[in-house]
């Protein structure tokens, strides 16, 4: 098959590599946020497509049998875009959506809908750790009474966009004891989180949890209505029994 993998996860990574061992034809497309993005093992595009007429553009350019969204559970644009368009070109669409994180015994969670919320939680002059990416830091100017915390990947480009802030450079995977490190070394009082599930950056949680540390976790926006399934293996299940 030609599949069109929209990739930006470790389920994307997986999957990419098990489509091609199957022998499947793959394009993997990644929005470009990270500059060195790991080798997904296919033929690969880096960069938008241009928005909805230019992801329209590209399908009808570049036909494909399936698209498979496997980004990020908070790239609701992206997500919403492809399922639309999909659907007007009767073309099959799966969500590759990794379960969402849930509190266990210990954890002092407040859950948001939306970051602007955040200044009814945490008090004035807290030590605020953001583990929600660069790309959201403005929604988050109503802690003006607080220092900000942000971690990225990349160096960035330019100062921190609030007055109140900074960037931190680091590379995941990082361990639980990296965090409390961490978050011992900065006097970090409250940390804010995307409810982005999954294994590999669940040790900021289980670090918040042995420190006592309060965690304000941000609710994943409603889905399109469509095919879902939650594992690198139901995907491939689901492709078997549909293919």
């Amino acid at each position: 098959m030609r599949i069109l993998l929209l990739a930006g996860t470790s389920e994307a990574r997986d999957l990419a590599a098990t489509l091609v061992a199957k022998g499947h034809c793959v394009t993997a497309s990644l929005a470009g946020v990270t500059r060195a993005p790991r080798d997904l093992g296919c033929n690969t595009r880096v960069g938008g497509f241009g928005g909805e007429q230019g992801f329209r553009d590209w399908i009808t350019q570049n036909p494909v049998d399936l698209v498979i969204d496997a980004t990020h559970p908070f790239a609701v644009n992206i997500t919403a875009r492809s399922a639309r368009v999909c659907g007007e070109m009767n073309l099959p669409y799966l969500q590759v959506l990794r379960e969402e994180w849930s509190a266990s015994t210990g954890d002092k969670w407040t859950f948001i809908d939306e970051p602007e919320q955040s200044e009814t939680v945490i008090p004035d002059n807290s030590r605020v750790f953001l583990a929600t990416g660069r790309q959201t830091l403005e929604r988050f100017s109503c802690l003006s009474s607080c220092y900000l915390f942000c971690r990225q990947i990349d160096p960035p480009n330019g100062p921190f966009p609030l007055s109140n802030g900074e960037f931190l450079v680091g590379r995941p995977p990082f361990s639980v004891e990296d965090e409390v490190a961490l978050f011992t070394k900065l006097k970090i009082d409250w940390l804010v989180v995307k409810n982005a599930g999954g294994d590999m950056s669940r040790s900021k949680l289980d670090a918040a949890r042995q420190m006592g540390m309060p965690v304000l976790m941000i609710n994943r926006a409603q889905r399109p209505v469509g095919p879902k399934v939650a594992t690198v293996g139901a995907a491939l299940e689901w492709l078997d029994a549909h293919y």
